[in-house]
């Protein structure tokens, strides 16, 4: 009986030293981890409003959110490097964004701007009071197409 304790002494004791440098890798992992404030704040850089219920599950955070351009959407993040996945393609720009970058490429009496298929459109008046819908870049705003209306 005595040699089992023993036995099972050293075996503890062995198990504690092999261990230990896994448990130290837990903990780093972990302090790598990003915290709900700060994933709350990349959400936020990234144009997401209304975060809902923000939680660590199944290895990263998960929400739904508003996007920027105003579309409810489910949202992961990594939570070592902060990568966004969302369900589906959103626009880190909102209508008002698109709006603005419109005025400043001169067009007027811009209107029924929308967010489709992973693309900005919207109708407006040109310089020479030609009507036109734009299309544009779902992130940068840049004029990809116009067409007469």
């Amino acid at each position: 009986m005595r040699l089992i304790r023993s036995k099972l002494s050293v075996l503890i004791a062995l198990s504690a030293v092999v261990l230990s440098p896994a448990i130290a890798h837990q903990t780093q992992a972990t302090a790598d981890t990003l915290t709900e404030p700060q994933v709350r704040a990349i959400l936020a850089e990234n144009g997401f409003t209304r975060i809902d219920d923000l939680d660590f599950e199944d290895g990263m955070w998960e929400t739904d959110a508003t996007s920027a351009n105003g579309k409810r959407v489910d949202v992961r993040v990594n939570p070592t490097t902060g990568d966004i996945l969302v369900e589906k393609l959103v626009s880190t720009l909102s209508e008002a964004d698109i709006k603005a970058k419109l005025a400043a490429a001169g067009y007027s009496k811009i209107h029924d701007v929308d967010f489709d298929d992973g693309m900005w459109k919207a109708e407006a008046e040109e310089s020479d009071g030609n009507d036109v819908e734009i299309h544009l870049d779902a992130n940068s705003g840049q004029i990809v197409h116009i067409e007469n209306d």
